[in-house]
């Protein structure tokens, strides 16, 4: 326990619900001590020697002396693997069924008494011992796993299992979910369990409330995705390696993965990052697109207290002439802090609110948290207990917890019948007048004043009626749960795209929506943290997050406020957030030089909206997140995979926000091509660092050369901004027109850019050749260049 939870447990105690925390903990500690089932004896084991092996479509089945390995390439080119007759199913990341295996890929006898894979994109190569090495068609290694070790238990049950895998010495690791301390993995550990830190967090805490066995790793040899595919509670220690100066020998980098329990089996991905990301949602499904209106500025504090407040804040954005998407109601709208309720005191009739302020074109957004208050004469959880919804101990007994209400007990999300029940609850909300929801508290959390936040492990889950306890249902709950809203929400308003976005989750959670920072600590630290999570969850499929604005925790100064609001301007999910006691996150509130620089932020957001719809439907259709590291189209280049200070938005744009406090100039790493400074239009040459203004009024923001960009022009109508393309080269872009905020088919438009007696020509892309653009068009971008050092 560190000081902050030394601190928090204090002050938890203190209460009366902390009483019930320490109460509560202190059950959990005595249900797991009696039923949680002992581990016994254990007894290592290895593969052993290769004994035979079984073609089969795809690949085959290589035996061992202890052990049996099944590998299958697909038509798509990924590479699945098992031992010991793991399947692809059943999986909560996977979004159906498995792709079918390539007729082509053959399993063929391989050197030294080992076997062989050879496909098209992909060959897979088994040792006699039980390694297993990816390589390129070229022969190239991209990953080299060592033959894996169990520990079997002697009562039976699951067994822990640790596997070793080299990367070359250059490569770099990403993903793993949200990490504050990314978006590049240096040496560490890294555990995943989805956590609830507790209070603020800052970029030395891990795990945080989204972790995933996902691994992406960019080296000179390509890029490669890994996904294990288990839920269980694991560590990741990660190690970068070390090339060998003169004649001197290599250090590979290396990923040691051991978990608690469940199956090992894994799939691998490779390609360019593009490919790799489109692979990787094709296996575990596209991301849905957020309703259009959810990609303009949205408010939120906790902390709102009525609906008169509500509608000062409103009135606020609207007499400044501020744009404003959506205001979030945190959970003191709800009575007593029981889900699906209104307080009638402080909103007496949220209906007509919600009705005055889509009128305004705001939508309001509702909390909603998995714990439900067990108290009975209650409807939710009268409906629930009847239901047999919530999650029991071995003895059938509810499983209890405190969080914001009390005493409470916790749906089973893992049970179909469960998220049918609880997805029907989403109707209470619509008749609110709310248009979307955010899931929080759903790691899930029972507050405690030591030990885990959760759940006893051993607690009972239905997990889809295969039966196991918490140790496997943890790190799919909040998937789960995102699944049961998602669903209801599409049932009861089958013309709308669901907005959904979760505090936690898992591999696949792009399916039902996004996700969120979290509770980030107000500061510089936080602030670096808010684009880590961003970038790290976009390399791991998830493409809709942002932070909370301002930091949750703490009061900003004008100076980190608007450094962090000109960030979450160019991210997908633009909030501002706060807590009950970290004052108001309103712009006009840090005075007026702060409210004019805002209102400059929020004016180029709502200029730039089509583009922002535009990347939001083609990371449906291809998996691409809207944030992107420098290295995206150059993973390559060793000076960008180590730039963690900058992205890419779309293909188009390059933002580098500011990071560290009483800076008016920054060096930003330019990627490879001509780059024009969007505000100055002054002309840059990568690859290189160049050294750009940075005046409070605005962050560095580039636009690459030949892009060709949809924008909201003055009158409201789109507009193609085009920058113009280096002497002699091409450009272009793709747009895709707002389909609403239904399920309408989105149509892709492409356009290309060229030079034609010094002025810019852009022509759409036709079945039947080019066309006229449809939409008016700007050339911008002309005059000297100048080019990047280093």
């Amino acid at each position: 326990m560190d000081g902050r939870e030394l601190v928090r447990s204090m002050k938890m105690v203190g209460s009366v619900q902390g009483l019930r925390a320490v109460r509560s903990a202190w059950r959990q500690r005595r249900t797991d001590a009696r039923e949680a089932t002992s581990r016994g004896t254990e007894r290592a084991r290895v593969p052993g020697q290769v004994t035979g092996a079984e073609p089969l479509p795809g690949g085959g089945t290589v035996r061992f002396a202890r052990a049996e390995l099944h590998v299958c390439v697909t038509v798509a080119g990924a590479v699945f693997w098992g031992w010991d007759g793991a399947e692809p199913l059943p999986s909560y990341a996977l979004a159906g069924l498995p792709p079918e295996p390539d007729p082509r890929a053959e399993l063929e006898p391989d050197t030294d008494g080992g076997w062989r894979v050879v496909s098209e994109r992909v060959t897979v190569a088994v040792s006699r011992h039980g390694g297993i090495e990816v390589r390129t068609p070229g022969g190239v290694v991209l990953r080299r796993e060592l033959p894996p070790r169990w520990w079997d238990r002697s009562a039976g049950g699951p067994a822990r299992w640790v596997q070793r895998t080299e990367v070359a010495a250059d490569a770099r690791f990403f993903g793993l979910g949200g990490r504050a301390s990314g978006p590049r993995l240096r040496d560490g550990t890294y555990r995943l369990w989805n956590t609830d830190p507790g209070g603020g967090f800052g970029p030395a805490d891990d795990p945080l409330y989204v972790t995933m066995p996902v691994q992406l790793v960019v080296a000179d040899a390509g890029t490669h995705l890994a996904f294990h595919d288990n839920s269980w509670d694991g560590r990741v220690v990660l190690r970068e390696g070390e090339e060998g100066a003169g004649s001197g020998h290599d250090r590979p980098g290396t990923s040691e993965l051991r978990m608690d329990g469940g199956p090992l089996r894994c799939w691998v991905v490779i390609g360019t990052p593009a490919r790799v990301l489109h692979g990787w949602t094709a296996l575990t499904g596209a991301p849905v697109p957020p309703p259009s209106w959810a990609l303009g500025p949205q408010h939120a504090r906790w902390g709102f207290g009525s609906e008169r407040e509500v509608r000062r804040v409103v009135a606020g954005y609207r007499e400044r002439n501020l744009p404003l998407s959506a205001i979030h109601l945190d959970i003191d709208h709800y009575d007593a802090h029981q889900v699906f309720t209104v307080d009638r005191e402080r909103f007496p009739d949220l209906p007509v609110l919600a009705k005055e302020l889509r009128a305004d074109g705001v939508r309001l957004v509702s909390i909603v948290d998995p714990a439900v208050k067990a108290e009975r004469g209650t409807a939710v959880y009268d409906g629930g207990s009847a239901a047999g919804a919530f999650v029991r101990d071995a003895r059938g007994r509810e499983v209890r917890g405190v969080v914001w209400p009390g005493e409470c007990v916790y749906p089973d999300f893992t049970d179909p019948a469960a998220r049918d029940w609880w997805s029907g609850l989403y109707e209470e909300r619509l008749a609110q007048g709310f248009a979307g929801v955010w899931h929080d508290m759903n790691e899930p959390v029972s507050f405690a004043p030591f030990g885990d936040t959760t759940l006893p492990r051993s607690a009972r889950h239905r997990l889809e009626g295969r039966g196991g306890d918490h140790r496997e249902a943890h790190n799919v709950y909040a998937l789960t749960m995102a699944r049961a809203g998602f669903d209801g929400l599409r049932r009861l308003r089958p013309d709308e795209r669901p907005f959904l976005f979760s505090r936690s989750g898992w591999a696949g959670m792009q399916r039902y929506g996004g996700t969120w920072s979290g509770d980030v600590s107000t500061g510089w630290p936080g602030l670096r943290a808010s684009l880590s999570l961003v970038l790290g969850m976009g390399l791991c499929g998830v493409p809709y997050s942002g932070p909370d604005v301002g930091g949750f925790d703490g009061i900003p100064s004008p100076e980190l406020y608007l450094r962090w609001f000109q960030l979450g301007a160019y991210l997908p999910l633009f909030r501002t957030h706060s807590a009950i006691d970290a004052g108001r996150r309103e712009p006009w509130e840090f005075g007026p030089q702060v409210l004019g620089h805002a209102r400059s932020a929020l004016a180029e957001r709502e200029r730039l909206r089509p583009y922002f719809v535009t990347l939001a439907q083609l990371a449906r259709l291809t998996g691409a997140p809207y944030v992107r590291p420098l290295w995206w189209g150059a993973p390559e280049d060793r000076a960008l995979r180590d730039c963690e200070d900058a992205f890419l938005l779309g293909d188009s744009l390059l933002v580098a926000p500011v990071l560290e406090p009483g800076t008016d100039r920054r060096a930003v790493r330019l990627p490879r091509g001509r780059w024009y400074d969007t505000a100055t239009e002054q002309a840059y040459e990568g690859p290189g660092q160049v050294l750009l203004d940075a005046p409070p009024s605005r962050i560095p923001v580039l636009a690459r050369a030949g892009a060709v960009i949809p924008v909201q022009a003055e009158d409201g109508r789109l507009e193609l901004e085009a920058w113009a393309p280096a002497a002699g080269r091409t450009g272009g872009g793709l747009v895709v027109r707002d389909p609403g905020d239904g399920w309408g088919q989105a149509e892709v438009e492409r356009y290309t850019s060229r030079l034609v007696d010094g002025e810019v020509l852009v022509e759409r892309v036709t079945d039947e050749g080019t066309a006229e653009p449809a939409w008016a068009v700007r050339a911008r971008g002309a005059g000297s260049v100048r080019r990047g050092r280093g």
